[in-house]
């Protein structure tokens, strides 16, 4: 009789720590993006800053799905909130006399410092919804839609805090402050985490991490294109483009760009974790088979194609950034990312349904390593394309991933008995 009430209560607190780690993850990524352009930063340099960050969450999901299981969840989450800490309190000894190249350098390793911390929290707050969910009902859909959706939508708070308090205090302290407060946090979550989390068992072998389900290897690969095209247009791409609209390079001018920028992405954000959390009630998840929200993720991923494909047209139809281009632009991407949130939210819920509780931290860190493999891809490319062939090329291949994305999902099945190696 006391299982649910612990299994509930642990959720609470993994979530509340994961809230508290993406608010922090939304705000460097601002403040990082913003401030280095600021000091004229290159799209290809800004993009390098984000680089390692990435290839980080590659290494540390398929380290971290082994030392969950060997050492249990509790672990991998609290390293994931301290490593945050030392990499928000290492950022602030940044030096703006630093040449370009050391700055780059540094800022990098930071980076990386923050992109394993950030996959150890994601790991293990995404294990723990499997370990935790009541099975009946759809409850697995609903608690790990609300955990994901909520998540985002803390993340977009976290874009607007960034540039808030990059306006409002500086780089430097900024930065501080945020690192105080993600500490607090995580001395609050050590003392009072309730029981219901798994403590690892002995014999986990890290070969274990590489799955032999044909399933999750098709959905990762689906994965990987969805997120890089996300990444494509999100990382530099638009923040770029609408900073050239919006700042007349003024300081003022500057300050008033960096909030509405900072206002778009938390809007955006916010939207999809909106459309996360509720997705399972628009899908009517609860009344529909395993093979049907294998059809539904086909389906998703060929109507949200559709969309940067006609911003792509729009763009080369324009003769440059234009206002009712600039409108097109914001609608067509908040379409972009409540129809991307149906999509998310589906792949989210799948990979936890194809896997079973014995090798679930497992499978989610390989699945999560094809995730930051998608946003490293999506990240260079943000820089690159924008660089080489500006907002056309940058949207157009975004389309062409979500193409891919949809190619693999249609190879996923109804395997609902599938054996695990």
């Amino acid at each position: 009789m006391t299982q649910k009430p612990e299994g509930l209560s642990a959720y609470i607190a993994v979530t509340a720590a994961y809230w508290a780690f993406m608010l922090t993850d939304g705000a460097l990524r601002m403040l990082v993006l913003l401030h280095f352009h600021a000091l004229g930063f290159s799209p290809v340099q800004l993009a390098y800053l984000f680089v390692l960050y990435e290839i980080a969450g590659m290494v540390t999901n398929l380290t971290a799905g082994w030392i969950a299981a060997r050492f249990g969840l509790t672990l991998t989450l609290y390293a994931g909130l301290g490593l945050q800490v030392v990499a928000l309190l290492a950022l602030t000894q940044l030096d703006p006399n630093w040449a370009i190249g050391a700055s780059v350098a540094f800022v990098m390793l930071v980076q990386g410092a923050s992109g394993v911390a950030k996959d150890l929290a994601k790991m293990s707050s995404k294990s723990a919804v499997k370990l935790l969910a009541p099975p009946e009902g759809g409850g697995l859909f609903r608690w790990v839609a609300m955990l994901t959706g909520s998540k985002n939508a803390v993340k977009g708070l976290g874009f607007l805090l960034g540039a808030a308090l990059l306006a409002a205090l500086g780089f430097v302290w900024a930065v501080l402050v945020m690192a105080i407060v993600l500490a607090v946090i995580l001395a609050a979550v050590i003392l009072f985490m309730p029981p219901g989390l798994p403590k690892g068992r002995k014999g986990a072998k890290f070969s274990e991490v590489f799955s032999k389900s044909a399933n999750v290897n098709w959905l990762s690969a689906a994965r990987v294109f969805l997120f890089g095209a996300r990444d494509v247009w999100f990382v530099v791409g638009i923040p770029i483009y609408f900073y050239a609209v919006l700042s007349d390079g003024s300081e003022d001018g500057n300050r008033a760009a960096f909030f509405m920028i900072g206002t778009f992405m938390a809007v955006w954000v916010i939207l999809y974790g909106a459309v996360q959390a509720i997705a399972p009630g628009i899908l009517r998840a609860s009344r529909r088979s395993e093979g049907d929200l294998i059809r539904a993720a086909r389906k998703w991923a060929a109507i949200l194609f559709c969309v940067p494909a006609a911003l792509t047209v729009a763009v080369l139809a324009s003769s440059g950034p234009e206002a009712w281009l600039t409108i097109t632009l914001v609608i067509g991407l908040l379409v972009f990312g409540a129809i991307f949130a149906m999509n998310s939210s589906l792949h989210s819920y799948l990979i936890l349904a194809f896997t079973k509780s014995e090798r679930v931290t497992m499978d989610v860190g390989f699945y999560y390593m094809a995730n930051a493999t998608g946003r490293l891809v999506g990240t260079v490319l943000s820089g690159l394309t924008y660089q080489i062939g500006g907002l056309p090329l940058v949207l157009g291949t975004s389309a062409v991933m979500i193409a891919l994305a949809a190619l693999t999902s249609g190879k996923l099945t109804d395997q609902t008995n599938e054996a695990y190696a």
